[in-house]
């Protein structure tokens, strides 16, 4: 079958939503998520948003599925894409993030998606995008490598060059120019999939959403109990400003949600509960702090 089903892939996004949730809560002594479910004021399309708060582990963190239904995309959507111009569309996927409250456990983000805008009379236009990608503060040269090896793994079923591909595009998109920086050490990115076709592109959306918690939970699980103090927290903090910069600033999803009317409380649960900026501040020479910004903050071949 190689004509698109959004039923199947909405399916397959929201067990995706419930595995991911519960491999999370299985790290987390006290805090469990609340579910929000809503629905458009329109009655047409809705999600279940799944926060959790206030853990030992697991400061903060979301995982959202969502399925946006509109009549007419925002004009910068079509700007680019006239093929899309007065065409209607749906959108089903499924976007996390996770703020650990140790600095020594990285932030993480995975996002894995479905578009479809459609004409009467005219083949649709349809395509997968998504991946996963993780910020740490204070890093662990294993645990890069590590979580390379498992984006590598969901990518080696589909071609050699799959993975060196997503995962420079990766580098490139979860880039903060303004900063000359990369947000983390990367992963995976990929977008307007659709060559391979329905079933395959799917196959491969579901590698990837699958890989996320093998990649994620490992370290975690490792770094959870690590001691820290005041001055780890108050750089976690800091750094958490960068995660905050890229999303308002960059990051397509979030733009894409707010313009098109998405419901702005789950787009912004991306947003850390807390972060900190500094005027002109710099790592002093030799720190831990100053590894990350020397060793990490640049596109690096982990494997």
């Amino acid at each position: 079958m190689n004509t698109p089903n959004i039923d199947a892939v909405k399916a397959y996004l929201m067990d995706l939503q419930d595995r991911i949730c519960q491999g999370l809560e299985a790290e987390e002594p006290v805090a469990r998520f609340e579910e929000d479910q809503w629905s458009y004021a329109s009655g047409i399309g809705g999600g279940r948003t799944r926060v959790i708060r206030g853990g030992q582990v697991l400061e903060q963190g979301g995982v959202n599925f969502s399925h946006v239904i509109g009549q007419t995309l925002p004009a910068s959507a079509t700007a680019h894409r006239q093929d899309l111009a007065g065409r209607s569309f749906q959108a089903v996927g499924v976007s996390l993030v996770i703020h650990p409250q140790n600095p020594y456990v990285p932030t993480s983000h995975a996002n894995v998606r479905f578009f479809m805008a459609e004409k009467e009379g005219e083949p649709p236009v349809w395509w997968f995008g998504g991946g996963f990608d993780l910020t740490p503060y204070y890093p662990f040269e294993e645990d890069a490598i590590a979580w390379h090896r498992t984006a590598r793994e969901a990518c080696i079923p589909f071609g050699e060059d799959v993975y060196p591909k997503y995962k420079r595009w990766c580098d490139e998109y979860f880039f903060l120019k303004h900063r000359n920086e990369t947000r983390g050490v990367g992963g995976l990115f990929f977008d307007d999939l659709n060559e391979w076709g329905f079933d395959r592109s799917f196959e491969f959306l579901r590698s990837v959403g699958d890989h996320y918690l093998k990649a994620y939970l490992p370290i975690v699980q490792a770094r959870k109990n690590h001691p820290f103090g005041e001055r780890e927290r108050e750089f976690q903090l800091y750094r958490r400003g960068r995660y905050v910069e890229f999303n308002l600033v960059f990051d397509r999803g979030t733009l894409f949600g707010l313009q098109s009317g998405g419901r702005t409380e789950s787009i912004l649960m991306s947003l850390p509960p807390v972060a900190h900026w500094r005027y002109n501040w710099q790592p002093d020479a030799g720190s831990p702090e100053e590894v990350l910004y020397k060793d990490y903050l640049r596109a690096r071949d982990w494997l």
